[in-house]
């Protein structure tokens, strides 16, 4: 009877054992999934930052275009004062043409960068919302991880307590029966 206690008290030591063992192993996924999430929102973030670099990339390329159409507007009207008055009346309804088409350009170009602009902030704010979204899932995580800790070492403190209860009263028992024994 004195060897089962012994073996009890290194069975709980075991679990205990065992029961540490698996909190490191939760703790490791959790870190884990910190960095997974970590990655995500950088992957994201780098992902409207090239976006945001294209937009501008466009915006620099339309404006070295409307440039050469200036430039290119200029020759002409160089080489329209050079040339004859018939020319040049030629040239001046050319030139009014091209003033409209530039302008028309002009509309439809601050059209197209109004449209970039929305769609880099509506893109913006959705990335703001899926980072909240995924902040929010990450404390809630916590949270869970933290109650799931919590129930298990309430768990093991009732078994604690059952063990060492257990322990009380076979020791009871083996002193009740030491004293029967040594009063017959």
């Amino acid at each position: 009877m004195t060897s089962s206690v012994p073996d009890e008290l290194d069975l709980a030591k075991a679990e205990a054992r065992d029961l540490q063992r698996a909190v490191i192993a939760l703790r490791s996924a959790l870190e884990k999934a910190h960095s997974d999430t970590d990655q995500a929102v950088k992957q994201a973030a780098s992902t409207a930052t090239a976006e945001h670099s294209q937009l501008k990339t466009t915006i620099d390329a339309l404006r070295h275009e409307l440039e050469l159409a200036r430039d290119e507007r200029q020759r002409a009207v160089q080489l329209a004062q050079a040339a004859s008055n018939g020319e040049i009346l030629q040239l001046k309804e050319t030139i009014a043409s091209l003033r409209s088409a530039l302008e028309k350009a002009n509309l439809e170009r601050d059209a197209a960068v109004r449209a970039a602009v929305s769609t880099a902030q509506a893109e913006i704010a959705q990335l703001r919302a899926t980072a909240a979204n995924l902040r929010e899932a990450l404390e809630l995580a916590q949270i869970d991880k933290d109650n799931a800790l919590r129930r298990e070492q309430m768990l093991n403190a009732d078994e604690k307590s059952q063990f060492h209860e257990t322990v009380r009263a076979l020791r009871e028992q083996l002193e009740a029966q030491t004293l029967a024994r040594s009063s017959r």
